[in-house]
């Protein structure tokens, strides 16, 4: 591709994209629990601090940060994601190869994708043939601040390219910012030096060129064809609007950091007593305080018109129970904006399936949300494992997915035992609370009924 097209194209899909990064880092630094209370500044408890570093009424600047949007993220992640969904493209061999090329890391990248794109609104896939390793099917999550993608005009809103920003260091060790460009043939990559502008652009051959007779590297360039008949990237939506989780709460968040820092900075700032004296018969301070300290007691004067000499203390009140309020109301908020489940919230004695299920009912409409999204991209991902083992890919992909939340399983037995005369074998199996792959029960029943039917027909009664 012509490197003036190329400038055009970057400069034109980089506006916009440093608020979208400045965006998607406030929600990852809420989800480690650094929320924007611990970088406010609090200009009383600065000014009193240099005034009089010992000042009993010193304003007192504690920074409590509560990490809800991690715990509901967290939540969302391990309702949905703990048990990833299972594929079936109604091939029994092709089944089991899917199982095998996803590989044993394919649960870890399935939560990391629902963390990713509960931060960012949407997280992305890449795909690729890992050269050394004979071409074997490769996949990982990509870091959705690098990511650019480029839509298409048409109703259809189809993917037409991926530009991919990151930065890297050459040979001298100077900072490099790499552009990738990807379509559907090839990837080009593009670099400049991090203090120079577009116009510095220049090809980055990071690519070697193999002879194919020797199968040894004869020099490099900066484009790669990939391999594969689309582009080897595939969305995953948080939501419809691509909006991140923390959207949806942040305010209620900070006001919960403030009032609670508030209430802690409050009772730090009156722990100290503060004694008003009344013709004080010491000479200073600290001989009150040590009187105090050695005899319990202190010397008080007469100014000789009547007024009597005394000690009293100064106490100040905290509204308590305003506070209280204020905080309660706010955290039930966070949990009914964020639809989670609230640890703290109690449903008595009553454990069964529907008192459970509506514990539960804010956190399966949100992730029932996250599921219609998430099946297109699971789709597109096995469609790019069916390219690769040279299957038909326009195939029917059903898929099966599973909650991890807390369940009556005595509740849902009986219910089992009681359709089962009037369901089938595979149904019976996926409902089993004890079943984890239902595809192995059913093999296990198989075998067990042949072992029986062997046993019975190897029994010869004595006549």
């Amino acid at each position: 591709m012509d490197i003036e097209t190329v400038k055009k194209i970057i400069g034109e899909n980089l506006k916009g994209f440093p608020s979208k990064i400045r965006k998607i880092r406030k929600s990852e630094l809420y989800y480690e629990n650094k929320n924007d209370i611990l970088r406010r500044r609090n200009p009383l408890a600065e000014k009193a601090k240099e005034k009089d570093p010992n000042n009993p009424l010193r304003n007192a600047d504690n920074r409590i940060s509560h990490s809800f949007h991690q715990l509901l993220v967290n939540q969302k992640a391990a309702y949905a994601m703990t048990v990833p969904p299972l594929f079936d493209v109604d091939d029994k061999k092709m089944n089991e190869e899917i199982v095998k090329l996803l590989g044993d890391t394919y649960p870890k990248i399935a939560k990391d994708l629902c963390i990713n794109a509960s931060n960012a609104g949407v997280a992305w896939l890449h795909v690729w043939k890992d050269e050394e390793y004979r071409n074997f099917f490769r996949y990982a999550v990509i870091d959705t601040k690098q990511i650019i993608p480029i839509y298409s005009k048409r109703l259809s809103n189809q993917l037409e390219g991926i530009l991919r920003v990151y930065e890297d260091y050459d040979e001298d060790g100077e900072v490099l910012v790499v552009y990738e460009y990807w379509n559907n043939e090839m990837c080009s990559v593009y670099s400049r030096k991090k203090n120079k502008t577009l116009d510095d652009l220049e090809e980055y051959e990071v690519f070697n060129i193999i002879d194919v007779g020797t199968n040894q590297p004869t020099g490099t360039s900066n484009t790669y064809k990939h391999g594969w008949s689309k582009i080897p990237f595939i969305p995953f939506r948080n939501n419809p609007l691509q909006h991140s989780d923390l959207e949806m709460y942040k305010a209620l968040i900070d006001v919960y950091d403030k009032v609670f820092s508030g209430f802690v900075n409050d009772v730090d700032d009156i722990q100290e007593i503060i004694y008003v004296l009344t013709n004080y018969g010491g000479t200073d301070k600290k001989e009150f305080l040590e009187d105090l300290n050695k005899y319990k007691m202190v010397q008080v004067d007469d100014d000789g018109q009547g007024a009597k000499g005394g000690v009293e203390t100064l106490a100040i009140d905290i509204p308590v129970e305003a506070r209280s309020k204020i905080l309660e109301m706010t955290r039930e908020g966070i949990f009914v904006h964020g639809q989670g489940v609230d640890p703290q919230k109690n449903i008595g004695q009553n454990n069964s399936g529907q008192a459970l299920k509506y514990m539960y009912s804010l956190l399966e409409l949100k992730a029932s949300m996250l599921d219609t999204e998430f099946k297109l991209g699971f789709a597109e991902l096995i469609r790019f494992i069916l390219e690769y083992s040279g299957a038909n890919s326009d195939v029917t992909i059903k898929q099966t997915w599973t909650r991890s939340a807390i369940n009556n399983d005595l509740e849902q037995a009986e219910i089992v035992s009681k359709m089962a005369p009037n369901t089938s074998l595979e149904n019976i199996a996926k409902a089993n609370p004890l079943v984890e792959n239902w595809e192995t029960e059913l093999e296990n029943l198989r075998k067990e009924q042949e072992d029986d039917y062997r046993a019975e027909n190897d029994y010869r009664p004595e006549e």
